[in-house]
């Protein structure tokens, strides 16, 4: 952290004034007024202030409730916050956070306002996300006491604040806020001024993707919100996100975005201004991407676009033997899968030797479930039966359903369909496991690409409930039907996409790899404080360097020239970093290093 360069010591942040009485505004009030703070909450409208002051009230009162605060301390907070609609009020403030509507006009009208009212001494920070802080603190009389101070939503919960400099912002301003920010209990960030600094500068990018994914009919808004949740461990799906922050709000945050960047990434998808312009803004207007019980509800309610909860059309063909083909850990998971469920298993491998080693870590998996409790020995008993071990394809010959989960390479998968059409017989549904090969390319290998399809588990398959569903242009619909029913009986989440690269998951998850890449490339943030602040602000289990490391770098290099081969966009081009890292042969975690150093096992 930069040293103060003035003689004269910080004075305390005691008064602070927040302009803006809405959800977030109301929010860091009250952050503020439970850290001691004396609070003026300002806006304009005298309802917004009662809103607001209703709204602390109850959220008091909830704390008391659940014994996180007595009525002494509720009383206490409450009479920390007192409000105004003059904004002259804030002359005796030594802090002012603006949270006012995302426009420049209304920011620095406030700011300008501000500088005929507050002391000299006084720091003056914005709560945009979108807008450039240097040009609102240029416009200022005392550029250098002006920075950017952003809380996530809802501000009481969520630990992280982005601490925005400008170039022109004095290190003193700094940090007075950065110790603010960790007496309220919060992790601050440092981040220059760029749209959407880190956080949203890697969310909205993603949130973009999912709109246009949703807007070209690849995917139906649940099969792509679960797909996320389930596939990723996301809090909310990338849709119902939209509608939460405000399809409205994005829109100006990705237009803000791709004004600075000119990556098509960021370009707001077409949807998102008709939407916007209809009135359709989310959850606050009771209807977004989806559609709410009352406007400002939560709850979601069926409307057109809900689907049947009947079931698929086209019965599918009965499946009581799985054969799976491969030995490697994806394969054995798979295995494991399957005969949970209660199906004859035939797991085949290149040779007898490499069957028996798959069964023999399948034992090992199923001996960890039954010391946890999660099975009994007997049931790992049964299970452990229902593999049959096979060191040649031909075993496959009696099987419903086969199981590719061979190397992620695809002339490997074509040989290996190839022998499948021999071997297995007429009306067997043939399934890949590719995550980002093309499924026709291995239907065409076969003489019976309508018996074909994508079945895309994801690591480790006995955890994951995810199962991506692709269909090509030649998969029967019978086909398609049977695995929707086996993912039923299996107790996967089954989602339906189209065939094309990186399917749902990858094809959002990817891109937004790469674009956190570039940003350590660009010396924008370090790898610690862009993990922290999507764990922190964005509620992922993981932050990217974190994940990329545990995937594997060359793994999700060649996920990401895939992708950039298939969709020609030049925002997908991987990251030249991420290329030198796996030419340097740092691949991660298996490799002991790759964005970070990891201890030899």
């Amino acid at each position: 952290m930069a040293t103060p360069q003035s003689d004269t010591p910080l004075s305390p942040l005691k008064t602070i004034a927040v302009v803006g009485l809405g959800t977030m505004g109301t929010g860091i009030a009250e952050v503020l007024a439970k850290a001691g703070r004396e609070v003026l909450g300002i806006d304009i409208s005298e309802a917004a202030a009662a809103r607001s002051v209703a709204a602390l009230e109850s959220s008091t009162a909830r704390a008391v409730e659940r014994g996180r605060l007595t009525e002494q301390e509720r009383a206490d907070i409450l009479a920390r916050v007192r409000t105004s609609t003059d904004l002259r009020s804030a002359a005796d403030a030594d802090l002012v956070i603006e949270v006012a509507p995302e426009s420049y006009e209304i920011k620095q009208q406030i700011f300008r306002e501000l500088d005929g009212i507050v002391r000299p001494g006084t720091i003056l920070a914005t709560g945009t996300n979108a807008l450039s802080v240097t040009r609102l603190a240029a416009d200022s009389a005392h550029p250098e006491r002006v920075l950017g101070l952003h809380f996530f939503n809802p501000a009481p919960a969520m630990r992280l604040v982005e601490v925005v400099s400008s170039v022109l912002t004095a290190p003193t301003a700094v940090d007075a806020v950065t110790n603010l920010a960790l007496d309220l209990g919060k992790e601050p960030v440092a981040v220059g001024d760029r749209p959407g600094f880190v956080a949203d500068g890697l969310l909205f990018g993603y949130l973009n993707q999912a709109a246009a994914m949703y807007e070209a009919k690849y995917a139906s808004r649940e099969d792509i919100d679960a797909a996320m949740k389930l596939g990723c461990g996301l809090p909310m799906g990338p849709l119902a996100l939209l509608d939460l922050i405000g399809v409205d709000t994005a829109r100006t945050v990705l237009e803000a975005m791709y004004a600075a960047s000119h990556d098509r990434l960021h370009a707001p998808a077409p949807i998102l201004r008709q939407l916007s312009e209809a009135g359709l803004t989310g959850r606050k207007s009771g209807r977004g991407f989806y559609t709410y019980e009352a406007p400002g509800s939560a709850t979601v309610v069926r409307d057109a676009l809900t689907p049947l909860t009947g079931g698929l059309d086209t019965p599918g063909r009965p499946v009581r033997s799985v054969g799976v083909a491969g030995s490697g850990t994806m394969a054995s998971g798979i295995a494991e899968v399957f005969a949970k469920a209660g199906y004859e298993v035939v797991l085949a491998a290149r040779s007898e030797e490499k069957a028996q080693a798959a069964k023999a870590r399948i034992g090992k998996s199923l001996s960890r479930s039954v010391d946890k409790g999660r099975m009994t020995a007997e049931a790992a008993a049964q299970t452990l039966d229902r593999i049959a071990p096979a060191g040649s394809y031909d075993s496959f010959a009696d099987v419903d359903l086969a199981v590719e989960a061979v190397a992620e390479d695809l002339e490997i998968k074509q040989q290996l369909f190839a022998t499948l059409d021999k071997v297995c017989k007429p009306g067997a549904v043939l399934a890949t496991t590719t995550s980002s090969l093309p499924v026709v390319a291995c239907a065409r290998a076969t003489s019976r690409p309508q018996d074909v399809i994508g079945m895309h588990f994801f690591n480790p398959a006995p955890a994951m409930k995810l199962v991506e569903v692709v269909r090509t242009v030649l998969t029967a619909e019978d086909a398609h039907s049977t695995v929707h029913e086996v993912c039923v009986k299996i107790k996967k989440h089954a989602v339906d996409c189209g065939d094309r690269a990186g399917f749902i998951v990858n094809a959002l998850l990817f891109p937004y790899l790469n674009n956190a890449i570039k940003m350590v490339q660009e010396h924008y943030a370090s790898l610690d404080d862009i993990d922290a602040a999507m764990k922190l602000g964005g509620g992922y289990p993981m932050g990217p360097f974190e994940l990329l490391d545990v995937v594997g770098l060359d793994v999700s290099l060649a996920i990401e020239k895939v992708l950039h081969r298939e969709f020609r966009d030049p925002g997908l081009a991987p990251a030249p970093l991420l290329e030198h890292l796996v030419a340097a042969g740092c691949l991660g975690r298996k490799t002991g290093r790759g964005f970070r150093e990891y201890a030899r096992r």
